[in-house]
């Protein structure tokens, strides 16, 4: 992306956002804080334990940061499109979880010559 790239929508960021994500293990780590966020709010909500919910930004954010430092090598999009990127997350774990993930990510590399 360039600096003056600019994304109007979420429809057009997504694609952006996967191809950052092109590491394997970057995604699987993506994947288990996105459900454990889930499952803190749910876990949070049903058993009326409020302060789990404090623990969603942690879990969300540490794993998906290591990915993008330690594994990826790069920086989240979070610093610049911080709700398009929550919501990428959450389309990204759906995605994962449905098994539509590789096509999506075929797409948004021949889309961004990635």
């Amino acid at each position: 992306m360039t600096n003056e790239q600019r994304f109007e929508s979420l429809m057009e960021f997504y694609p952006y956002y996967l191809t950052e994500h092109s590491n394997l293990t970057n995604r699987i780590l993506h994947f288990f804080g996105s459900g454990i966020v889930i499952s803190l709010l749910i876990i949070g909500i049903i058993l009326e334990k409020h302060k789990l919910l404090f623990f969603m930004p942690l879990a969300g954010y540490g794993f998906a940061w290591f990915g993008h430092f330690m594994i990826e090598k790069n920086k989240p999009a979070t610093f610049k499109y911080p709700f398009y990127s929550l919501a990428s997350d959450f389309i990204m774990f759906w995605q994962i979880l449905t098994f539509q993930i590789n096509g999506k990510l075929k797409e948004a590399q021949e889309k961004f010559g990635k």
